[in-house]
């Protein structure tokens, strides 16, 4: 029977040892060709969780990977990206036939560095795994050459110039992976306008009958839940798509209705504030001054 919580994997060496692998070459930056992981066998964690970032394109996988969104047939490469401390696991796995690389980075390799900061800002660091990102052949081989360059580099002679050199590498890898995240939301029209329709129509139900002040404020969260959707994902998406994340979306339309009641109802302020499901009245007219340029009662004047 399979344990139920996490495996923890505090360094790369203990990657390298539960995986049946040599010692890393290097104690904080490793490269692990798929086909040298050991079978994944019935005493295989329920999950596990790693304290290093994972980036890992793997081809002709057989399982599952769960860390929802729907597959893509864009090409069998798949990459995704786990954050340290991000739980994991693997399902219904049936044998090495897949193949790949995994890229396992711990944080402090990035100590002192620019990117150390960088990498937090990347979101794709917090999609869902199958939201993964899916290459065409020449992307793939773009990718796959970075990290040959970043594997030579490490099994070289490590002198002064190492680290400034894969982190350079690094740095290219995470530009060219958002740059392929932001083709893969144009590539897939289709899929992602369904997405979108269904987004606004879960917004204007959000704002219909004056639920909000018995709901409070919708939050990002629950539209990227209802959408099977990690809350970052939804968020690019949105922005390549409209030019404006989830959270501008909500704000947009819940300033169109607050200008509704302002201009049709005989409503004071606190009771439109309350009635939007503002807990704060003063929270309420804030926003608004941002969006409008004009408090609210400024609003309302207009149509005196």
């Amino acid at each position: 029977m399979k344990n139920t919580s996490p495996y923890k994997i505090n360094t790369i060496t203990d990657y390298h040892q539960f995986r049946k692998l040599p010692k890393p070459r290097h104690p904080l930056i490793s490269v692990v060709n798929c086909k040298d992981l050991e079978h994944l066998r019935e005493q295989e964690p329920a999950s596990m969780v790693m304290n290093f970032y994972s980036i890992s394109l793997k081809r002709n996988f057989e399982g599952k990977i769960k860390y929802g969104h729907q597959a893509y047939d864009f090409n069998e490469g798949v990459m995704f990206f786990i954050s340290p401390g991000q739980v994991f696991s693997i399902e219904g796995y049936k044998g090495p036939k897949h193949s790949g690389w995994i890229l396992l980075i711990h944080p402090d390799f990035l100590w002192n560095t620019p990117l150390a900061k960088a990498i937090r800002q990347y979101e794709y660091f917090s999609y869902a795994v199958n939201e993964a990102l899916h290459l065409s052949e020449q992307e793939e081989n773009t990718i796959s050459g970075i990290i040959q360059h970043i594997e030579q580099e490490y099994h070289s002679n490590i002198d002064q110039f190492s680290q400034p050199v894969m982190i350079a590498q690094l740095e290219l890898l995470f530009t060219y992976a958002e740059r392929f995240y932001h083709r893969q939301f144009i590539t897939r029209k289709i899929a992602n306008h369904r997405i979108l329709d269904r987004f606004e129509e879960l917004l204007s139900d959000s704002f219909r009958d004056d639920n909000l002040a018995r709901t409070g404020l919708p939050v990002v969260q629950y539209f990227a839940k209802e959408l099977n959707l990690s809350a970052n994902y939804l968020g690019s998406l949105l922005k390549v798509l409209t030019g404006q994340h989830t959270q501008q979306h909500i704000h947009g339309r819940l300033i169109e209705k607050a200008k509704e009641k302002l201009s049709t109802t005989g409503l004071s302020v606190s009771e439109i504030a309350y009635e939007l499901g503002f807990e704060h009245p003063q929270s309420f007219s804030k926003l608004f001054k941002i969006k409008t340029n004009l408090s609210p009662l400024q609003f309302r004047q207009q149509f005196s």
